[in-house]
């Protein structure tokens, strides 16, 4: 099993997406990468944390790989606007990869590299070791499976990649 952080906006929408894609076996959203120790949601709203709303996925690489995971995820987001994604303004809404494992770097900056082709602005998207991740408040865990109305800026017609 290994594991990587996503970070896309609302973490609601980003930990439903990838809780139905075959071979992730774990989403948990939370609190990555910021500079206050367990923070509340509050704090990370207020943004004065520096935590992104974030989504660690627990996935088995036998069944998916990193690289599939990374084609899913550039689907979600608008990688070229910073701290914004959909109607979600701040900086706790930043995209962000934060991996744990150094050789996950090369996979992951191959796939930036591929994807920046798509696009005339940069990708401002964060790339860089996970510092730190606290998980989110009970109420928002599997938020949109408890609250199937709820709202969410991802598209889940996203799930299937062109060829499958």
């Amino acid at each position: 099993m290994k594991e990587i952080v996503f970070a896309g906006g609302c973490f609601w929408g980003v930990e439903e997406y990838f809780s139905r894609i075959p071979g992730v076996l774990e989403t948990m959203v939370g609190y990555a990468n910021g500079h206050l120790d367990n923070p509340s949601y509050e704090q990370v709203c207020a943004g004065n944390t520096g935590h992104a709303e974030a989504c660690l996925i627990k996935y088995d690489q036998t069944l998916l790989s990193l690289e599939e995971l990374l084609k899913r995820y550039w689907l979600i987001v608008d990688p070229t606007v910073k701290d914004r994604q959909g109607p979600d303004v701040g900086n706790q809404y930043r995209t962000g990869i934060y991996y744990l494992n150094d050789s996950d770097l090369p996979v992951i900056q191959g796939s930036l590299d591929e994807e920046q082709k798509k696009y005339k602005q940069p990708i401002v998207t964060e790339v860089s070791p996970l510092d730190c991740f606290y998980p989110a408040e009970d109420y928002h865990q599997k938020y949109l499976k408890k609250n199937p109305g709820g709202y969410c800026h991802i598209d889940f017609s996203k799930l299937t990649l062109p060829g499958d």
